[in-house]
């Protein structure tokens, strides 16, 4: 009996633990599958746009059953802080997110995502929600980690090394001019990918400062900030989708990796606030 409870107790304190390993499992599925829909030939755009409307749909029944009751009223202050927050999320930081990672790499997509805590806490220390004393030690790790991560990310980002040559590629040798351009272009876009992804990292740090402001009020009512900052992330998209895309042609979706692509993130996301509350 006693050993049954401490197993309860251990699994219950390894929830948050174990869900954020799951994510990251996730995480690395939803950027394999999202690289295979971009180079089928998927607008990024329109990507965000149905993502987001479908995490509407789904999340919203959830914020309307549990958490109907006492509501806080939107005022004008908290509608701005939900119309940045879709700004920053759904629009800036996806949109910037799936361009950088057309350009480059799911594994290295995920790589620089790492740098969020770093530029999360910097951001913090910014404006005074986190406080430093040099003097501890787990304020030095916290530096000394931040530090490593963005010194990481920007190696990663002005360094690219030498082919890594296999067996069955070893006597494989492009010539000639175009394989000089070919190379020069896929470093640019490289290179161009690694701004357009720390841009995107960048716009998710924002994203969780302000979010720490909006939860004061909605701090009992999760799932409704969620399915508001979703809704109104949508509105925004479809107003820049229009702006970005003009063929029609760019809107249909099927029964494909396409919209595997739009609702694998949605699923992910929903079974783990589940699983976590």
């Amino acid at each position: 009996m006693k050993s049954t409870m401490c197993c309860e107790g251990f699994f219950k304190n390894s929830k948050p633990y174990l869900a954020m390993i799951s994510l990251q499992f996730g995480y690395a599925g939803m950027n394999i599958i999202t690289k295979i829909s971009l180079n089928g030939g998927m607008s990024h755009y329109v990507l965000v746009v149905y993502r987001h409307a479908i995490a509407t749909a789904v999340i919203a029944p959830f914020a309307f059953f549990f958490e109907r009751k006492a509501q806080p009223k939107i005022t004008f202050p908290i509608f701005m802080q939900i119309f940045v927050l879709g700004l920053l999320g759904p629009v800036i930081d996806q949109n910037f997110y799936y361009a950088g990672l057309k350009l480059t790499s799911p594994t290295f997509s995920c790589a620089m995502s790492n740098m969020l805590p770093a530029l999360t806490f910097v951001m913090a220390f910014i404006f005074r929600m986190e406080k430093v004393d040099i003097k501890k030690v787990i304020y030095q790790a916290k530096v000394l980690g931040t530090i490593v991560t963005v010194a990481g990310a920007m190696l990663m980002t002005l360094y690219k090394g030498p082919i890594v040559e296999m067996v069955w590629s070893k006597h494989v040798h492009p010539r000639g001019s175009s394989a000089t351009s070919s190379k020069e272009t896929s470093d640019r876009d490289w290179f161009i990918g690694c701004i357009l992804l720390i841009i995107a990292t960048l716009a998710w740090a924002s994203l969780f400062i302000l979010q720490k402001v909006a939860l004061k009020t909605y701090a009992n009512h999760q799932l409704s900030l969620t399915s508001m900052v979703c809704f109104m992330g949508t509105i925004q998209a479809i107003a820049v989708t229009f702006v970005m895309e003009h063929k029609p042609s760019v809107w249909q979706i099927g029964w494909d990796m396409n919209l595997l692509a739009a609702a694998y993130a949605v699923t992910l996301s929903l079974s783990l606030s589940l699983s976590l509350s």
